[in-house]
């Protein structure tokens, strides 16, 4: 994926295990220089671990860890010191939150008159100097964060290393967190890594994703390549492919692969490297990518009414509204009966929920198109939105 001068962190057959029990097995993961790289998965999928492994808290049962092509055993003081790391506790000393920050510069040999200037320019790029003289532990969560990202950025790290940082923040303040730290970071290009199990922060922080499950890398790629185009069902699941459905191909021409699903064809774009596609396969299809309308007439669905390729009528089963959207669970009406077995589970904003009038029962018109979807070979069984 990445010219080896590219290559920050080097990891091979990394294995952790802990009384014979394996919870890490790692056969190759490259981080590149200068990026942002999110490693996501499920709680107990080894995120933690893999990120201590990094900044060498932990001792791998076998394996291998390079920095820039050396080994990070070679000297692991300096190894650690070319790293910086922010918990999701900020870990804040018992001083001042000025002191915060000059300490950690003390620690990595800075001079007195850098450490001050530094503490001062990094505590000011994340909106937190005029707090600068107050007691660390008398901030509220939000400040303390900050914080612990000022004395992380001030030590001039080559690597920074976030393990949920900004999980335990409420809403409003993780989110605008989130924005100040997006900006910074790939203004400075340093190199970092990120666990979380939040799927929306990495992709918002991302250039590159790594998905973790069991213990395992299943899938690494930008967040088009992870979110719109899963290698298998587990990582589907993960990321938010809440419809899934086992399917026949049915034909193939011109690029456009048509699967049956239930008593419905569906048309989907097939990628080149999916050529020819599969004969069985699970058909792939995010929430946000179906579009509610009003209910279209034959006449509007005949000549193409919406740039949908693929429409249906169908019936509203459930209408959950939670903040600005809405999640609806859909089934698509029948030709010969009223409904069919296929439901769709589609988001909506409560603001077109309110225009188009939907309620229990309504009767709507769904599409999606045909780049929309994704399949993946039936290799592996796995429980299906619909039989």
């Amino acid at each position: 994926m990445f010219s080896k001068e590219s290559i920050k962190i080097t990891i091979r057959d990394l294995d952790v295990s802990y009384d014979d029990l394996s919870v890490l097995s790692i056969e190759s993961i490259d981080i590149p220089s200068g990026k942002v790289t999110a490693i996501i998965g499920p709680n107990g999928s080894g995120k933690s671990t893999l990120l201590r492994s990094i900044q060498l808290l932990n001792s791998p049962t076998s394996g291998e860890l390079r920095i820039d092509g050396r080994s990070m055993k070679e000297d692991i003081l300096r190894t650690r010191r070319r790293m910086a790391s922010v918990f999701q506790d900020p870990l804040l000393l018992n001083c001042s939150v000025l002191k915060n920050v000059e300490t950690a510069l003390r620690l990595r040999g800075f001079e007195r008159k850098i450490r001050r200037e530094q503490a001062i320019y990094w505590l000011d790029r994340y909106g937190v100097l005029n707090i600068a003289d107050r007691h660390a532990h008398k901030i509220s969560g939000g400040e303390a964060q900050r914080v612990s990202l000022a004395r992380a950025f001030a030590v001039k790290p080559e690597v920074l290393l976030l393990d949920e940082p900004f999980s335990a923040l409420d809403q409003p303040t993780r989110f605008t967190l989130i924005e100040d730290f997006s900006r910074i970071v790939h203004e400075m290009g340093l190199t970092t890594i990120l666990v979380t199990h939040d799927r929306d922060e990495a992709a918002r922080l991302a250039d590159v994703i790594i998905v973790l499950i069991d213990g395992k890398v299943r899938q690494i790629g930008n967040q088009t390549e992870i979110f719109a185009s899963p290698v298998d069902s587990d990582v589907a699941k993960f990321v938010g492919v809440e419809n899934i459905f086992a399917t026949e191909l049915v034909s193939y021409s011109d690029g456009i692969a048509v699967y049956l699903v239930g008593e419905h064809l569906f048309e989907i774009t097939v990628l080149s490297n999916d050529r020819p596609p599969p004969q069985h396969a699970f058909f792939c299809l995010r929430p946000e990518q179906i579009t509610v309308y009003r209910v279209l007439s034959n006449a509007e669905r005949e000549n193409g009414a919406g740039s949908a390729r693929n429409k249906f009528q169908a019936t509203v089963l459930d209408v959950e509204v939670s903040g600005s959207v809405a999640r609806l669970l859909v089934a698509i009406n029948d030709e010969t009966s009223e409904m069919s077995n296929i439901t769709l589970t589609t988001i909506i904003t409560k603001l077109s929920l309110e225009e188009l009038g939907i309620h229990l029962g309504s009767q709507v018109s769904v599409g999606f198109k045909a780049t929309a979807a994704h399949v993946l070979r039936r290799d592996r069984a796995f429980p299906t939105t619909s039989p």
